[in-house]
């Protein structure tokens, strides 16, 4: 007796080809939107005068990629969209990242570094004094640093709001010196705040702000009423010191050549985790090193911090607000800071 393999039935057959049709119109669909979405923020985002201009030119670009993506599908219509496409980027790769601009006082000094053997010299160094967030005095300053004498390595996380989303940065301890304090900001001009949409589309060059905890890390706990989290790393001192050594050649080479800020591909967070893996850091792309507000958590899971405490309790001890405004204006600002969390200043 042979046996017969049963026929799919032309009914399933049919509803799996339409299921097959839908998956893929909902797929190019979701690229179409992509391709526009992009298409029309850069537009809006870009170097043209006048924002009205922008917005109008990026709706009309919005409406004409609608009417050329749209079903059912033309290849003449598509053609002009591809020319028009191809020539937004060919404007695009035009705008580049400058050093001469219309720079706020906090950035427009970017800071460089001498490195002979063991010897740092930066100049640059941000040291302002603050009175109020609006008043203060700018001061720039050369600072030298003998890495045979680095000991160990603090991360900061700082929010405006708590929440998925915050800024990272870090201070190279030293037994000989008041800590080296390193944030890789966005560098804005005069008259500019971040947006970070904005920050996706060459909206902001990238610079390496090296100065003093009682500048970098007091002016948010103290003047702008950010809440600010302090963890000692657990490294040893020769990684910490090759992770300042790649800062250190990082800030020449913005001093050198430009760049512009990226919030998912050149900022704060990202760049951390990018230099740690040249040092020795092994791991993959995680989705905190985006949603950096919750990167403590992230370091606690990996044994980077503390993890004698429960979570909960450590984040609350390293909360440094209090000691902050209490320490405001000391020149033991660093280690007051730190004795209040419990964690020795070098």
């Amino acid at each position: 007796m042979t046996t017969q393999e049963t026929p799919i039935p032309k009914v399933s057959r049919g509803w799996f080809r339409k299921i097959l049709r839908g998956l893929l119109l909902l797929l190019s669909g979701f690229v179409s939107f992509l391709f526009i979405a992009w298409a029309t923020l850069a537009i809006y985002y870009s170097n043209l005068p006048w924002s009205g201009l922008r917005a109008a030119l990026a709706l009309v670009f919005l409406g004409f990629g609608i009417w050329s993506l749209w079903r059912p599908f033309r290849a003449r219509r598509i053609g002009m969209f591809a020319v028009a496409y191809l020539a937004l980027l060919v404007w695009w790769s035009t705008i580049r990242p400058s050093h001469d601009r219309n720079w706020r006082s906090d950035v427009t000094v970017m800071p460089r570094a001498s490195i002979n053997g063991n010897q740092v010299k930066i100049r640059g160094f941000r040291n302002f004094e603050y009175r109020s967030l609006e008043d203060y005095t700018v001061r720039h300053e050369e600072r030298e640093y003998d890495l045979s004498h680095l000991t160990s390595l603090d991360f900061y996380v700082s929010y405006w709001a708590i929440g998925p989303v915050g800024h990272t940065f870090l201070s190279f301890n030293f037994d000989n010196a008041d800590p080296l304090c390193i944030s890789i900001e966005t560098r804005p001009e005069v008259g500019e705040s971040f947006d970070p949409i904005a920050s996706m589309f060459k909206q902001y060059e990238l610079i390496y702000v090296a100065g003093d905890e009682r500048d970098l890390v007091g002016v948010r706990t103290n003047h702008r009423d950010e809440d600010v989290f302090l963890y000692r790393i657990r490294v040893p001192a020769a990684s910490a010191r090759k992770l300042l050594e790649v800062y250190l050649a990082r800030i020449n080479e913005l001093a050198d050549q430009p760049e512009f800020y990226h919030l998912l591909s050149n900022s704060c967070t990202i760049n951390i985790v990018r230099y740690a893996n040249k040092v020795g850091r092994v791991g993959r792309l995680n989705l905190n090193h985006l949603l950096n507000g919750f990167i403590d958590q992230y370091l606690y899971s990996a044994g980077m911090i503390e993890t004698t405490l429960p979570f909960d309790e450590l984040r609350r001890t390293s909360h440094i607000n209090e000691a902050a405004n209490k320490a405001d204006g000391s020149p033991d600002f660093p280690r007051l800071i730190r004795e209040a969390i419990g964690i020795p200043k070098f």
